[in-house]
């Protein structure tokens, strides 16, 4: 029995025989299939990381932590039960579908980050894309049309390469998990139950960081909503702009207080409440003003001074100058265009109906504005073409501001009469981002066609050098805005008299040296020699001088022009 029980192990033996150099694997993979499970294991690792940022990203970096990548988002655990009940065909066309949209969520995120950390605000999808083509043109001034083209082209394939990077993270996950359906379903329901205990306990990770995310979902929903809001103002927006007090108000009605005076409507590029607030910036600016007060005085010149809650942030100065000017809330493009085509009755109208000669000075103007010379209709238009300019470019600038007024004084203000006076807005530019390289004032009697300003770009420091260093940005801002502040206040004093009202304002706050949250306020003084004209607006409550104080007046920038008109009409 002993030997019939061992043949058939013997013959099991010799039917299965190996070579006889061969060793036992116990089980572990060769070295080739190592690499290709650690190789998986980390796309499939990669794959979910990009899938969670998605998910869980905040659309302002400013509110970024690591906390956020470490919640339950309850979207994901939709699309993960979601894919797992469905059949194979029907979950590839989902996964592709969902990665589409995650994609689309990710590019939408990025977008507003971009727009907190410039504009204060996030992308809207209807009206901020003529933000896109200011943002080209300022790109180019820096970098050059060949760079600003390859940029853009990196840009575009940077973006196709997320979405199509989320489409295969969401297959490769959706056929993982699928693979391993009973794992799949464990961990999906796990992390359920920890979402709705987290949720119904409102634990946090940190402060303002739930365990039970949906962030994704609330800035889908946020958006649409906008665009439908955004949808629905148009109509009211269009009968707003109709309902105007001085819509029929004769021109002997109008600006009487203003008559036979030349009156300058100045915007200073990026003149925002930070220039005085902030520590840095205000221990120069502040003196700057406080010295122009007084040089004004001794000259026989008043000036008053408050705030207003600009219309928009960082960026957009359009949106500002026609908020000014028409009297009405203009905070995106849609409102801007269809101001545009309507007879809203501006400021520079006013003048124009009183009889005033009106003039528009735009140098940042280099091309033609064919329905802004249509809805403004100004006597005379000059842009960076037709305004006379022979001499340098300063990065975005494209002439010093001493120039913009001094062509302004020579053509227009010198040959006004008290019979038709002059009506001006002046866009300064020189305090437009990126500040550096920086114009210095000449002698006025100097200027001429701009050539003696030739050797000022050269002498200082380039964009790319001071935009790498946060303190050198800030401190580039200080200098640039000094120097427009101090060339309003020098044209005051060379050329100011009895018949010169010049009303100068902030357009907005600047982009990147203002912290987020901040307000929208801008500093906006009037200017004159005439005791009678600062009279007229004694009661407003202005403070004294070119420096608004903490406690000035703060009005919404679409309240000036009625205040304005009501304040001169007689």
């Amino acid at each position: 029995m002993v030997g019939n029980i061992g043949l058939p192990l013997v013959r099991r033996a010799r039917r299965t025989p190996g070579p006889a150099t061969a060793l036992p694997d116990f089980g572990l993979p060769r070295p080739g299939r190592r690499r290709h499970v650690v190789a998986s294991r980390v796309l499939t690792g990669l794959a979910a990381l990009l899938v969670l940022f998605a998910l869980l990203a905040p659309d302002d970096l400013s509110s970024f932590s690591v906390a956020n990548l470490v919640r339950v988002p309850a979207e994901g655990l939709v699309i993960g039960a979601f894919l797992l009940v469905l059949p194979p065909r029907a979950r590839r066309v989902a996964a592709v579908l969902a990665g589409l949209a995650l994609g689309l969520l990710t590019l939408l995120k990025a977008l507003d980050t971009g727009f907190y950390a410039t504009l204060e605000k996030p992308f809207d999808p209807i009206y901020d894309w003529s933000f896109f083509h200011a943002g080209v043109e300022f790109l180019a001034g820096q970098i050059g049309d060949a760079a600003t083209v390859a940029a853009l082209i990196g840009a575009g394939l940077l973006a196709v390469a997320v979405v199509v990077l989320m489409v295969l993270a969401m297959l490769r996950l959706s056929r993982i998990a699928a693979g391993r359906r009973t794992g799949a379903t464990r961990v999906v329901a796990v992390l359920a139950v920890v979402w709705i205990v987290s949720s119904v306990f409102g634990v946090e990770l940190a402060p303002g960081q739930p365990v039970a995310a949906q962030s994704a979902a609330a800035l889908a929903y946020g958006d649409l909503r906008q665009v439908g809001a955004d949808l629905r103002d148009q109509r009211p927006f269009g009968e707003m702009a109709a309902e105007d007090a001085f819509r029929a108000t004769s021109g002997a009605q109008l600006l009487n207080g203003l008559r036979g005076k030349n009156v300058v409507l100045t915007f200073v590029e990026s003149y925002g409440r930070v220039a005085l607030d902030d520590p840095v910036i205000g221990a120069k600016i502040g003196p700057t003003l406080d010295a122009g007060t007084a040089e004004l005085r001794a000259a026989g010149i008043g000036a008053k001074s408050a705030f207003l809650s600009s219309s928009t942030f960082g960026g957009g100065s359009w949106l500002a100058h026609s908020t000014v000017q028409s009297g009405m809330w203009i905070d995106n493009q849609q409102r801007y265009n269809d101001l545009l085509a309507s007879d809203r009755l501006t400021l520079g109208g006013a003048f124009q109906r009183a009889g005033w000669r009106t003039v528009w000075d735009v140098p940042a103007h280099t091309k033609d504005w064919p329905e802004g010379q249509k809805f403004y209709h100004p006597d005379a238009y000059y842009d960076a073409r037709s305004i006379g300019y022979h001499g340098p470019g300063y990065a975005y600038a494209t002439m010093p501001d001493q120039f913009s007024l001094s062509m302004l004084q020579r053509k227009e203000l010198a040959n006004a009469s008290p019979q038709r006076p002059v009506m001006a807005e002046v866009d300064l530019v020189s305090s437009h981002a990126p500040w550096s390289p920086r114009p210095w004032l000449v002698d006025w009697n100097q200027v001429g066609d701009g050539s003696v300003f030739d050797p000022q770009p050269a002498a200082g420091e380039a964009p790319e050098s001071v935009w790498k260093d946060p303190k050198k940005i800030r401190e580039a801002y200080r200098d640039a805005t000094d120097y427009s502040l101090k060339t309003v206040i020098s044209f005051v004093k060379q050329y100011g008299d009895e018949n010169t009202v010049l009303v100068f304002l902030g357009d907005h706050q600047p982009p990147v040296v203002t912290p987020q949250g901040a307000v929208h306020d801008v500093p906006v003084t009037i200017v004159a020699k005439e005791p009678k004209v600062l009279d007229r607006i004694a009661g407003w409550g202005w403070q004294d001088g070119l420096h608004p104080g903490a406690g000035a007046p703060i009005w919404k920038m679409d309240s000036f022009r009625d205040r304005f008109l009501n304040a001169f009409a007689r």
